[in-house]
């Protein structure tokens, strides 16, 4: 498994757009990713459960990914993040 934290930039945090286009990038590896914020922690492929974090602006998350492919899909979702969040 492998983790990593980072902390949200986008002044709106994760809502539904963004939401939908982690969900997808998650989904195109096989590896299981959960994100964990304020003690709650959901499958980060599921747009809809991903929202109901209520993740804000400073918010700190908790990356974590466990599978064949963990070391490619952290890399993209690390990717994601810098660009979108």
């Amino acid at each position: 498994m492998q983790s990593f934290v980072y902390t949200i930039q986008d002044e709106i945090g994760i809502h539904a757009r963004p939401a939908a286009m982690l969900a997808k990038e998650i989904k195109r590896f096989s590896s299981e990713v959960e994100l964990e914020v304020n003690g709650k922690i959901t499958d980060a492929s599921r747009m809809i459960r991903v929202m109901q974090l209520d993740i804000h602006c400073g918010d700190q998350i908790t990356v974590r990914v466990e599978g064949e492919d963990e070391a490619d899909a952290v890399k993209a979702i690390m990717e994601f993040f810098s660009e979108n969040l």
